[in-house]
């Protein structure tokens, strides 16, 4: 994640400073060379970072070191913004900065004619001294900071390796998207047979409660999906529901979901025993099948409400959950639990080599086979991690450099999640600088989100993630890089069109957690209900908040808690505009 800020930080430094010089700007004393030692000490510091990167998961001291270089990265990107700003309001006003202070004749007309509309700028010459004074400072100070950050540097002996800085052009590939799950013939047989089954008049509850409990990307969404889209199940009753539920468990949330699910269409009503009221009266006497996707909440109290209201289903109703936690399930009062294990070894090996082998010749298949299987071992039989490695290793065409996959320490890891730390981690630290900024933005959406690939390319060229090349638009840029996303199997459950053209996805919850690892608190969504503040919101350090989602529904209050975090590079708001029209004025004004 660093060396990604780092790389754009440096990139972008360069490409201001070359402008300034070519519009032979007069730069305050001293401003010139404290660039170049700007320069200098983020190339010093790049050259470490591919090391660096790897050695944070295993050394705290190293992934301090790392923190504090990317909060200078990131007030440095800040200084920047306000360069850039600097000179593209120059160039409006129709004033340089060698003249600024002794217009000639004409000048002075134009001068006087932008301050009829603009009185602030009527000390326009002097004002622009005083930026460039404020911006000369700034990075001066930053530079003293990176002179620490440097020294430091020194005393952790970080090898310098040389990583690609860049992709040399996207490869182009098919997206795959598993039309075929392996190795799960038996646990498909169960759950089909429990939710088939049509229960005894001797049970206490006319709704059934199964569970499935597994590891993270053990294979436990596949499966009830499965289960959801089979011809039988579908027969079998009059309702489908399908919920994918948050962590931290929404009351608000998860009933509305259920609500627009039911109804088709979003609920206005903003009181949970109202859309209690109102799921109840849409199952009552109805035969239905719902499952609650990703359950984390074990606290009985924020079930209760729900199972109340859900007993009003006709007998034979049946609701699947799926869930990392035995004691969810145990909460939940399951009638039976399964528990999903990992797939044996040539089944893993089965999934793996659609992704790894794909577009490979036989001969080609036969000298990586013995190194792809210990690959495989590595793997623990996780689905997402053969899926993810798979997918890294599709692109990598010697013996080398498969090998260097096998023997990568990154194995021992597992600092974020057992078994899939290793296939996350080296998939990301593969992508070019760009497209890691690309991904990790993505952590802030909430969990199970659909994304619509043309709002996140945009949402990309709003962060100044992409950059143009050439004559090559950027939109053209922003899809390359999705699909390079997308073929590292960091996406998933694609939606297509008539034409057979992805349009949008989703993020797996683990592939999900793991941006929200990289980001570290940086981006956060948040859903407001009511006039409290968020929890989230107040217990977040706001400080170090760059990006955030608010869902506001239209009983809520603005969060002005939000407004102390002064660092914010992005607010997306999706609130009935009676809520948002009274802040709105000021919004920017607090977050500046």
């Amino acid at each position: 994640m660093v060396d990604a800020i780092v790389s754009a930080v440096l990139e972008q430094l360069i490409s201001v400073a070359a402008k300034e010089a070519t519009e032979e700007v007069r730069l305050v004393v001293g401003v010139g060379q404290q660039v170049e030692k700007l320069k200098r000490n983020f190339r010093a510091i790049q050259a470490v970072l591919h090391d660096a990167e790897h050695r944070q998961v295993r050394e705290e001291g190293v992934r301090l070191w790392l923190d504090q270089l990317k909060d200078t990265s990131y007030d440095m990107e800040d200084v920047l913004d306000e360069w850039i700003t600097a000179r593209l309001k120059r160039q409006t006003e129709g004033v340089d900065h060698d003249n600024a202070l002794v217009p000639d004749k004409k000048k002075k007309k134009k001068k006087k004619k932008v301050c009829s509309f603009f009185p602030a700028s009527s000390c326009f010459g002097f004002k622009q001294v005083f930026l460039r004074r404020d911006i000369a400072l700034k990075i001066k100070a930053i530079n003293q900071t990176l002179d620490d950050i440097a020294e430091q540097k020194d005393m952790f002996n970080f090898n310098v390796i040389n990583s690609r800085e860049k992709s040399e052009g996207m490869q182009s590939t098919s997206l795959i998207d598993v039309s075929e799950v392996r190795g799960r013939d038996e646990e498909m047989r169960t759950l089909k047979s429990m939710l088939l089954c049509q229960g005894s008049d001797q049970q206490t509850n006319t709704v059934q409660i199964f569970s499935m409990v597994g590891m993270g990307g053990i294979g436990k969404t596949t499966l009830a999906q499965l289960a959801y889209n089979d011809n039988d199940v579908i027969n079998n009753f009059e309702i489908r529901v399908w919920v994918c539920v948050s962590d931290p468990f929404d009351e608000f949330s998860v009933a509305k979901a259920i609500i627009e699910e039911l109804e088709g269409s979003a609920t206005d009503l903003h009181e949970l025993n109202s859309l209690l009221r109102r799921i109840g009266a849409n199952i009552a006497g109805q035969k239905f099948f719902m499952v609650l996707d990703n359950l984390w909440t074990d606290d009985y109290r924020k079930w209760e409400p729900f199972r109340n209201c859900l007993m009003n289903g006709l007998r034979g109703s049946k609701i699947l959950l799926t869930t990392r936690k035995e004691t969810v399930a145990r909460m939940m009062e399951s009638t039976d639990i399964v528990y999903v294990q990992g797939l044996s070894e040539p089944e893993c090996w089965s999934l793996f080599r659609r992704f790894a082998f794909s577009g490979r010749t036989p001969l080609e298949c036969d000298q990586l086979e013995e190194i792809g299987r210990g690959i495989v071992r590595k793997c623990k039989g996780l689905p997402l991690a053969a899926k993810t490695i798979g997918s890294l290793l599709q692109f990598k065409r010697t013996k080398e450099e498969w090998q260097s996959v096998l023997d990568s320490e990154m194995w021992q890891l597992e600092e974020f999640e057992r078994g899939l730390s290793a296939p996350l981690f080296l998939s990301y630290n593969d992508l070019p600088f760009e497209i890691k900024r690309c991904f990790s933005y993505c952590a802030i959406f909430p969990k199970g989100s659909s994304l619509k690939k043309d709002e996140l390319v945009k949402l990309w060229m709003a962060q100044g993630y992409i950059v143009p090349k050439g004559n090559k638009e950027m939109e053209v840029i922003g899809l390359e890089y999705f699909d390079c996303l997308a073929s590292r199997s960091f996406y998933q459950q694609f939606v297509k069109d008539d034409d057979n053209m992805v349009i949008g996805c989703t993020m797996h919850d683990v592939v999900h957690d793991f941006a929200q690892f990289l980001t570290n608190n940086e981006c956060v969504a948040l859903e407001v209900h009511g006039d409290e503040e968020p929890l989230s919101l107040i217990n977040n350090s706001q400080d170090k908040l760059r990006h955030s989602i608010l869902v506001l529904d239209k009983v809520a209050s603005f969060p002005v808690s939000i407004f102390n975090a002064k660092k914010l590079r992005s607010l997306l708001i999706h609130s009935p505009l009676e809520v948002l029209s009274p802040v709105l004025k000021g919004l920017f004004d607090h977050l500046t």
